[in-house]
């Protein structure tokens, strides 16, 4: 009897292992020709499902905004804030050289936003000048860093603002993780076990109308498919290389079921349409193969 239960756990067991080297496999063979380093992760319930070139540390850009979004809300949970807290946003503030829709907007400053507004600029829109000001309300990088470090996810990396790595391009590629860290602390966050509820829900909520990755993990995935992410791209090098081009997602499926991927394109002499194309096919991939499943 004995036996016969040791041999139905190792033939799950092996079953389950085969399914994920079937993924994995599929993965790799698409990304085959591509002329761009390419690493994969996925996880369902911290239990990691696939993972391609998953040893290698890619340059996050403005997906660090994510993890910089989770120290601010564990900020104001720990101080007693709330969301609707405003902070003056001068026209200092308010870089020229950089993306900003804010500033586009605002362009003189002098104006009060709340936190809750500045992190919905910050996320669903990916403007940088909102993101460096929501730095400087926390303290810095260094702060968020210390964040991260203190949840134990090893290989996250966060060093410098937006303006920084506008000033230097070395430091971009010193915001960086491997694809299973990020995926690993977004797979934290929807346990709700960081912050209350309504600072999950107001994260969740705008991750989910985040509309920079439209043609990336979302875009080839039915309708009924919850999708909340955060996006991030570089500027191309004078040889034409993409430094890299990114989305990190949560997919939640119909019956409540969900994974937390992630798509890092790095080094890229792709366009960015095919960049795009890689993330969507990726995670296409990956839906079609776990869907049945969950």
């Amino acid at each position: 009897m004995y036996r016969l239960i040791a041999l139905f756990v190792l033939l799950c067991g092996t079953n389950l292992s085969f399914a994920e080297n079937q993924l994995e496999q599929k993965i790799k063979n698409f990304l085959s020709d591509k002329k761009a380093t390419v690493g994969v992760s996925v996880l369902i319930e911290g239990k990691e499902i696939a993972t391609v070139n998953g040893q290698n540390r890619y340059p996050l850009l403005s997906v660090y905004k994510f993890p910089l979004a989770l120290a601010v809300l564990n900020h104001l949970e720990k101080n007693n804030l709330p969301l609707n807290i405003k902070i003056t946003v001068s026209r200092a503030d308010l870089s020229p050289d950089t993306y900003s829709p804010l500033r586009d907007k605002y362009p003189q400053g002098g104006i009060d936003l709340t936190i809750s507004e500045l992190l919905k600029y910050t996320i669903a829109l990916s403007d940088n000048n909102t993101c460096d000001i929501l730095f400087r309300y926390i303290g810095g990088p260094k702060k968020v860093n210390r964040f991260i470090q203190k949840l134990k996810i090893k290989n996250i990396s966060i060093k410098h603002t937006e303006q920084e790595m506008h000033e230097k391009n070395e430091y971009i590629f010193q915001n960086q993780a491997t694809p299973l860290a990020v995926t690993q602390l977004l797979d934290l966050f929807l346990k709700k076990e960081l912050f209350s509820d309504e600072y999950y829900k107001f994260l969740e909520e705008t991750m989910i109308n985040t509309t920079t990755g439209l043609k990336k993990i979302r875009a080839l995935l039915p309708p009924d498919v919850i999708v909340g992410d955060k996006t991030g791209n570089s500027p191309r090098t004078s040889e034409g290389m993409k430094i890299a081009d990114n989305d990190l997602a949560f997919v939640r499926l119909p019956n409540g079921k969900q994974y937390t991927i992630a798509v890092l394109v790095s080094n890229s002499y792709e366009s960015d349409e095919t960049n795009s194309q890689i993330i969507a096919r990726i995670s296409k991939i990956i839906y079609d193969e776990l869907s049945g499943k969950l």
